[in-house]
């Protein structure tokens, strides 16, 4: 079967430049591609063809063997230099696909390849006081700056990079393995498609050399444990003008000598005596923001729970600040003298009506039933 022109393949006019063709190439693969199509001989045909036509209006000396000649211009087997439908595949396919998702490194066409800094990552500690309400401090971080003797380039003053004569500036290579061609990255420049014969000696042929920085940042009210704030553009510098990465400052909250946050609660443990257990009062207890009483009813028990609303802590995210949540904890006497003991030896004689210990009356009541 005769083969179809290749500019009517492709859908473009004869004097299509090369962006229009790859534009146009581009749409037929990602449409006709075997992957997308399995097990479809149709469309398997139409990319090897919209293939074909690609790699040969894409070669400058193969275009014009083909606009004077046509398809016997460029076919082997007629002495043309066409690589027909089988060879190039990953070569081609990388022109294409690479320009969408990203080539692994280098560069194409001598032109180098533009890459965002990376990310730095900062572990800032702060107490749980600051944390609630909030502040400002300053970090130092390190950082990358362009080298001032070179400008930038890597080079030593006076002298300026080259083209790798491995890759001849493209910044990758080309390995033939049977049908397939294989493009990596250029071991020599490593993608840059450049050498520097004299390096700039302050950088040692990077460009840039690392410092350190001041940086104030601010800690906003009501921030967690393992919340993160973004300091854009402050990670490292970009390559060949690239944008540079951020700094994440990563917030660890002090673990509390009285407090423990849960969410925008705050929770802590109120030890009371005996005396005031029994007989009940006012007790002075902590906040964040000062001091506060409650009153303690009569007969107040171990883990009886008190609630201050308002005196938590008002998060990021929030409309309102959470609760204080204060647990009471009865303290039994220790240390007590022969008197004291006595004391309550007496105490507990006169309170031996059960009406003075309903829990203890209780418990006592559901282990008769138990054992029953």
């Amino acid at each position: 079967m005769a083969k179809r022109d290749y500019y009517e393949v492709l859908g473009v006019a004869k004097n299509a430049s090369e962006e229009e063709l790859k534009k146009s190439y581009r749409k037929l693969a990602m449409k006709y591609h075997p992957d997308r199509n399995p097990d479809n001989k149709e469309a398997e045909e139409k990319f090897k063809e919209a293939k074909e036509a690609y790699e040969i209006l894409t070669d400058a000396q193969k275009r014009e063997a083909y606009d004077r000649f046509g398809h016997a211009g460029v076919d082997p087997s007629m002495g043309g230099g066409g690589q027909g439908a089988h060879g190039g595949f990953s070569d081609v396919f990388g022109d294409i696909f690479g320009d969408i998702f990203g080539a692994a490194g280098g560069a194409r066409g001598g032109r180098s390849k533009v890459y965002r800094g990376a990310d730095l990552r900062y572990s800032m500690e702060v107490t749980l006081e600051q944390a609630a309400n909030g502040y400002t401090t300053e970090i130092r971080v390190p950082s990358w700056e362009s080298c001032e003797p070179c400008h930038g380039t890597g080079a030593k003053p006076g002298t300026k990079a080259k083209a790798c004569h491995t890759c001849g500036g493209q910044g990758q290579v080309r390995m033939q393995q049977g049908f397939f061609s294989i493009q990596q990255t250029c071991p020599t420049c490593h993608g840059s498609g450049k050498v520097i014969p004299d390096p700039c000696k302050s950088c040692d042929g990077l460009g840039r050399v690392k410092k350190t920085k001041t940086l104030e940042v601010r800690i906003p009210a009501g921030i967690d444990d393992g919340m993160r704030i973004r300091s854009a553009g402050n990670g490292e510098p970009g390559i060949n003008g690239g944008p540079s990465g951020d700094l994440y400052v990563e917030i660890r909250v002090k673990e509390h000598s009285v407090f423990e946050r849960d969410g925008d609660d705050l929770h802590c443990q109120i030890p009371i005596s005996m005396v005031t257990a029994a007989l009940g009062g006012k007790v002075e207890v902590p906040t964040l923001s000062g001091k506060a009483e409650i009153e303690l009813p009569e007969g107040t028990q171990t883990g009886k729970t008190f609630r201050l609303r308002g005196k938590g802590i008002k998060g990021v995210r929030s409309s309102y600040p959470g609760d204080l949540y204060m647990h009471v904890i009865v303290e039994t006497p220790v240390r007590l003298n022969d008197k004291q003991k006595q004391l309550l030896r007496d105490l507990e004689a006169s309170l031996e009506d059960p009406k003075h210990s309903p829990q203890t009356r209780g418990w006592l009541d559901k282990v008769k039933e138990f054992f029953q």
